[in-house]
């Protein structure tokens, strides 16, 4: 539908009578209109809403938390002539670093442009805002937080292994069905292997997909055996994900632990009660909601409960009150087939979001089909609004990523209908949503909207092998950076961080030889650095004689530049010497008694302090900055209590291998966290996946095979023995299945292939977030020698482009860079 026939538009004098008998400040109304006039007209939408459901369709670069802010600031800005109730708007995003951003341009435009009190909303992460809500209510969501211990497992977290140990126990004639697999002859040997894969690998994998899978959506493992009962595989599938559910859950519950699942769903048990949830909603006027695609079907019911709010509908007479029933946690009102005309409209929920740039399906419950339901349902009443018009970029990037993303969905649509000899599917199926980003219009409030190019614009390179690349990369780099390094910014995206590392090393040389700064986000921000490097100094505190442990904490130490880069295999091979050396042992240099100094500080204060304490003095003698910090602090309160009632070196030093090896602990973010990845200057090495939301002058997209992108699902040769396919993805793809209604549950090998097309569609939306962070320059190239396998970057081989590549170089010849040419000139 058109954008103009989602609300009539605003005349400036109807406007300003309006606002005029209803401000009891004279000039607020011209703030209002000022700030809404600065806007683009899909921001300008935003900025019109006044109740009721919207869905904001927004392309990269549109400004969308701009466009939030401001009509945030607007809608609170009403609130206070409308009514003299405190009702607040809450606004909720993806991340912490997100919501921090967002919060100080709402703060912005209320003290700058509105003169208002920076008072009248919230901003929160979903997990944030359901925690708030279980904290306030705790007799009703079960949560004691002072009592729990809050985890994000992996695979080879305890209660994982335990879990698949209990369900082995319990269900012997299930597990005998697994390990004899196909093409078993009973071979003792080979049963030991299998036995190994299936208890380290195979179920422990099942588990974790499934429990999050499954919690982040509702889904209990009674539901999930109901559902098994309708499959015919012939390993029951659903059913032994439904038994390691159980087990995991009982143990979680057993020992006093929550996961991130655990928030929501407590959050929803508060809001099924009437007088608490009664209590949530009359605090709040309206809900905002940031990056919608990646929401799950549980965080979306908990938004739509607290935007539903009749009692606010009666004071404001203007807003419809249908006779619809309140949401409740059973029953979400955003299924596909629900009605949004006689339920959503009593929601005052805005949406805004890019099912386009959805790049966390496979590792989360976020599928994109379910904000583009809302889309669709609000478009039926004439309540979808489309941002399009995007000032980031030059106009070959918006040209480029725009034939990609047609490029690719034709391909969908035409190999699908090969393979299946049917109908073709519906859009919600293909990877994208068919929206065109736009140029803004003359005359477009932003400064330098879509900006000249630099050089073309788009370069496309074929490199000889990676090695080729990276000279390449070098010789754009230092053209692009100048004599002025500080001018410009500039990143390079790679698909996993082992590219990344190979990366730094390889261009650290030049960055040092021409003072560009070198930044590596995959080295620089490992979700674990803080834990490990502490955990290297407590076992060194509790076990100084050890040679291994030595080592490990002297790196750390190095790693910090506390101490001078050095032969630690010669201070580490005789510790005692090292750290007491006796009156006839030779002087050691400055260097070395720096390092023993520091270490003996550590064994000191090993003796002197309490255990609790231990873990905040380490934090200050690597010298943390304020983020680190906190980091520790967060890490040292889980510790103590963790070991609370058996405080003991030994149960910490357990508690900490346990956080290292197996769960993803969360860092403490500052909220400056995006802008030390945007320094002018710095050239940026960071993943596809971590470079969503930013941008930067140039953009450099090295590496780009087949292999990767859109890579291919691998069944690992030594599980290859239950068939071919995984029984995790198979369980998720069974799941989504039902959860989107589907009209029967897909036997192992539709799964798969559902499986197969959730990640290929995925990494190709990667591709495309990648493209459109660049403003001036994207630069992209694909080696006809490259890795099999990035652990192994030496073993080169010929290796296929990204099927998108060629078609760029076809569709865009002037963008072709001819590398013979430049060798002449070189």
């Amino acid at each position: 539908m058109s954008d103009s026939k989602f609300t009539t538009p605003v005349v400036e004098e109807l406007l300003d009578s309006e606002l005029s008998e209803r401000s009891p400040i004279p000039s607020l109304q011209e703030k209002i209109l000022a700030i809404r006039n600065s806007l683009r007209p899909g921001q300008q939408q935003m900025a019109d809403w006044q109740s009721g459901p919207l869905a904001i369709s927004a392309v990269p670069g549109a400004g969308k938390s701009t466009g939030m802010a401001a009509a945030a600031a607007i809608a609170i800005a009403r609130q206070y002539e409308r009514s003299s109730s405190r009702r607040q708007l809450v606004v909720v995003t993806f991340t912490r670093s997100a919501a921090a951003n967002i919060k100080a341009k709402i703060r912005k435009f209320l003290r700058d442009d509105l003169s208002l009190p920076q008072t009248g909303f919230f901003v929160y992460t979903l997990h944030g805002l359901a925690l708030n809500i279980a904290n306030r209510h705790s007799d009703l969501s079960g949560l004691q937080l002072e009592n729990v211990i809050l985890i994000t497992p992996t695979q080879s977290h305890r209660f994982i292994r335990t879990a698949v140990e209990q369900w082995i126990v319990n269900n012997p004639d299930v597990y005998l069905r697994l390990l004899e697999g196909h093409q078993f002859d009973g071979e003792e040997t080979e049963r030991l292997r299998r036995q190994s894969v299936l208890r380290t690998e195979v179920l422990p994998e099942l588990a974790n997909t499934v429990i999050h899978e499954a919690k982040s959506s509702g889904i209990s493992p009674e539901l999930l055996r109901e559902w098994s009962k309708q499959t015919t595989d012939e390993y029951a599938i659903l059913s032994v994900a439904a038994g390691l559910y159980e087990q995991y859950q009982n143990l979680m519950r057993s020992r006093d632990f929550i996961d991130y699942d655990d928030m929501i769903l407590a959050a929803l048990r508060v809001l099924e009660n009437d007088s608490a949830r009664h209590v949530e909603q009359n605090q709040i006027f309206a809900v905002f909601e940031d990056e919608a695609q990646d929401s799950s079907p549980l965080q979306t019911q908990l938004l739509e409960i607290l935007a539903s709010n009749r009692e606010y509908q009666r004071e404001n007479s203007s807003l419809p009150i249908p006779n619809s029933p309140l949401p409740t946690p059973n029953s979400s009102l955003l299924t596909p087939n629900s009605q949004l005309s006689t339920q959503h409209s009593a929601l005052n929920l805005v949406r805004v979001g890019d099912p386009n740039q959805a790049i966390n399906s496979t590792f989360t419950p976020a599928d994109p089909i379910y904000f583009r339901q809302f889309c669709e349902e609000c478009d039926r009443i004439e309540r979808l609004a489309t941002m399009d018009r995007a000032g980031r970029s030059t106009r070959i990037i918006i040209e480029a990523a725009n034939f990609a993303l047609k490029w690719i969905n034709n391909q969908w649509l035409a190999t699908t209908k090969t393979n299946n000899k049917q109908q073709i599917p519906d859009n919600r199926q293909v990877p994208f949503r068919l929206q065109t980003i736009r140029p803004v219009e003359v005359g477009d409030p932003q400064a330098n909207a879509n900006p000249a190019p630099v050089g073309r614009g788009l370069e496309l390179y074929t490199p000889r092998d990676i090695h080729h690349t990276v000279e390449l990369l070098s010789q754009r780099v230092i053209e692009l950076f100048g004599e002025d390094p500080t001018k410009n910014s500039a990143a390079i995206l790679v698909r996993e961080n082992r590219q990344g590392r190979w990366l730094a090393e390889a261009l650290t040389p030049m960055c040092k030889e021409h003072k560009i700064t070198l930044y590596d986000v995959g080295e620089r921000d490992r979700r674990s650095h803080v834990p490990q490097e502490i955990l290297a100094l407590l076992q060194f505190c509790d076990r100084p004689h050890s040679p291994d442990y030595l080592k490990a904490a002297l790196e750390a130490l190095v790693q910090r530049q506390l101490i001078p880069t050095q032969d630690l295999n010669a201070l580490a091979s005789l510790p005692e010497e090292f750290l007491y050396p006796g009156p006839l042992a030779p002087p050691q240099p400055e260097t070395v008694q720096k390092a023993a100094r520091l270490c003996r500080n550590l064994l000191r204060a090993r003796l002197e302090l309490p255990l609790y304490q231990l873990i905040s003095f380490l934090a200050l003698t690597l010298n943390y900055d304020q983020a680190e910090l906190a980091t520790a602090d967060k890490l040292a309160e889980r510790v103590n209590q963790q070991i609370a009632g058996n405080s003991s070196m030994g149960g910490m030093l357990s508690a900490l291998s346990e956080i290292v090896s197996s769960e993803r602990f969360e860092p403490v973010e500052t909220e400056d966290s995006e802008e030390r990845y945007t320094r002018r200057g710095q050239l940026t090495i960071i993943t596809m996946h971590k470079a969503k939301g930013l941008d930067w002058d140039y953009v450099f997209l090295p590496f780009l095979h087949e292999n990767l992108i859109p890579g291919r699902f691998w069944v690992p040769p030594q599980s290859q023995f239950l068939g071919d396919f995984t029984l995790s993805e198979v369980a998720r793809a069974q799941i989504r299945a039902t959860l989107h209604e589907e009209s029967v549950i897909p036997d192992v090998s539709q799964a798969w292939e559902v499986a197969k097309n959730l990640k290929t569609s995925e990494e190709y939306r990667l591709l495309y977030v990648a493209m459109t962070r660049a403003k001036l320059l994207l630069w992209m190239s694909a080696a006809q020698k490259a890795p099999f396998t990035w652990s192994k970057p030496d073993n080169l081989q010929e290796q296929a482009p990204c099927p998108v590549f060629p078609a760029l170089k076809r569709q865009f010849p002037e963008c072709v860079v001819n590398l013979a040419a430049m060798s002449k000139q070189v």
